[in-house]
């Protein structure tokens, strides 16, 4: 999909280029776009562009994160306002499972689920909507969700750039380099949340 996407992509003017990327990721937070469409496509197919010199990296960057926050804030009004109301219906009702999933996520991880999810496509579909819905105050979820936001969306745009013009062996590459990579950011984030949750129970 990647080969693809990358190929209409590079044709575009470099400004449509970024409102595309954005608009996808935009999207997989904001409406569960996530389901069809991983976000991290689109970061990857924008910092590839930019390795290739069609756009600006600090753009691909700048655009691709301020679109995950954004897109993820409104998932978290979606779920606040609507999502008890959507519940059971249409669409969600045939990812019913994943909602549960992703309830008891947030459930075992707090709100360090929301940045720890944010690397894992069913979560960061689902995430901000269960994070809303669930009655999180918005300070600690916009906290965690910029975090989340910087780390993947900074780390999918500089994995395309470096890629450069070898983007046809990144879509077969990424994979396993990048799981690796998410993976030990994710392991550190959990290991620093839970001696944050140790202390503060002996504290209490």
């Amino acid at each position: 999909m990647i080969h693809d996407f990358l190929n209409w992509v590079l044709h575009l003017d470099p400004v449509l280029v970024l409102v595309v990327c954005g608009a996808l990721v935009f999207l997989e937070d904001a409406l569960f776009v996530g389901f069809v469409i991983p976000g991290e496509s689109a970061a990857v197919v924008a910092g590839v562009a930019s390795g290739l010199g069609h756009l600006s990296l600090a753009a691909a960057i700048v655009v691709v994160v301020v679109a995950a926050i954004v897109g993820d804030t409104v998932g978290y009004e979606i779920g606040k306002h609507l999502f008890a109301r959507v519940r059971g219906k249409g669409f969600i009702a045939k990812h019913e499972a994943k909602v549960v999933r992703t309830e008891e996520f947030l459930r075992r991880r707090g709100a360090a689920a929301v940045f720890l999810g944010r690397f894992v496509a069913l979560f960061r579909a689902m995430m901000p909507a269960i994070a809303g819905a669930s009655g999180m105050h918005y300070p600690m979820f916009l906290r965690w969700n910029a975090l989340g936001g910087i780390v993947w969306g900074t780390t999918f745009v500089l994995l395309g750039h470096a890629a450069g013009k070898s983007w046809e062996a990144l879509a077969h590459q990424a994979s396993t380099g990048l799981l690796i990579a998410v993976g030990v950011i994710v392991v550190l984030a959990a290991v620093s949340w839970k001696i944050h949750e140790v202390r503060k129970a002996r504290i209490s």
